[in-house]
C-alpha cells in the first residue's frame, strides 16, 4: 500500500486539541450565561467545523446566538489553541519514519489556512511539504477543495496520495476527492462509529498505521 503522500487530518488524527477546544468553547458559552457542556459534547460535535461545533453545544441553536458565540469563540481558540494542544503518541515517530522512507506529507484541517499552517510549523517542522485548512478559495470539508489543493500543491494525482482522518467527515472528503482513505480509531470517534461510516482500512495505532502505510 505504498503511495508517494499521506494527507492527514489535523484535529483528532496527528494532534490533541480537544482539551484545548472544550475551555474555548465553555469560556465562550460563559461570556453569553449559557451553560457549559461536557468534554464529550465537544467531541461529537467536532469534525465540521466552529460554526456546527457551536450549534451542537448551544442550548439556544438559532443562527443569530450561534453567531454571537462564535465571534467571541474564534478568537479567543485563536490565543489560546496551543496550551494543552499536543501530536498524539507516536505521531511524531511516524512522520519522521515515513519522510525518510521517501513519503511526502501534508496536513489538511477544516480550520482556518492561517491557523493550520501556524499549528502545523509549530508542532511539525521541517516534516510537511504543505498544510492546508479553510479559506475564500477552500470550501471546508467534506468537500474536497483541501485535500484537492493539497496534492496539486505538490504536483500529484488524487491516485499517488491517500488520506488519514479520525472521522465520518474525513471519509467523506477522500470519497468527495475520489482519494484512498485509512482511518484512525484513537482520536474523535471510535472504532465502531467509523466503521457504521464506512470505514474499510481502519488502525489503533500510529504503528499499525505505519505498518499499512508502508506495506
Amino acid at each position: 500500500m505504498r503511495y508517494q503522500a499521506v494527507l492527514f487530518d489535523m484535529d483528532g488524527t496527528v494532534l490533541d486539541t480537544l482539551t484545548d477546544l472544550h475551555r474555548a468553547v465553555n469560556r465562550s458559552l460563559a461570556q453569553f450565561d449559557l451553560p457549559p457542556v461536557e468534554r464529550e459534547t465537544v467531541r461529537a460535535g467536532l469534525g465540521n467545523g466552529a460554526n456546527r461545533l457551536l450549534h451542537a453545544c448551544l442550548p439556544d441553536q438559532s443562527e443569530e446566538t450561534v453567531q454571537q458565540v462564535l465571534a467571541w469563540y474564534l478568537p479567543w481558540y485563536e490565543a489560546h489553541c496551543r496550551i494543552e494542544t499536543r501530536p498524539y503518541p507516536g505521531i511524531l515517530p511516524l512522520m519522521r519514519r515515513l519522510k525518510d522512507a521517501g513519503v511526502r506529507l501534508a496536513i489538511i484541517s477544516n480550520k482556518g489556512d492561517a491557523a493550520v499552517r501556524e499549528l502545523a510549523e509549530a508542532f511539525f517542522p521541517g516534516l510537511l511539504e504543505t498544510a492546508v485548512g479553510e479559506s475564500a478559495t477552500v470550501r471546508r470539508k467534506p468537500n474536497p477543495d483541501a485535500v484537492l489543493a493539497a496534492a496539486d500543491q505538490m504536483g500529484l494525482s488524487v491516485a499517488d496520495c491517500v488520506y488519514v482522518g479520525d472521522s465520518e467527515v474525513d471519509l467523506a472528503t477522500a470519497k468527495a476527492a475520489g482519494m484512498d482513505c485509512v482511518s484512525v480509531a484513537w482520536g474523535f470517534r471510535d472504532a465502531q462509529q467509523l466503521l457504521a461510516a464506512g470505514a474499510t482500512r481502519l488502525v489503533r495505532d500510529p504503528a499499525e498505521l505505519e505498518a499499512l502505510l508502508l506495506d
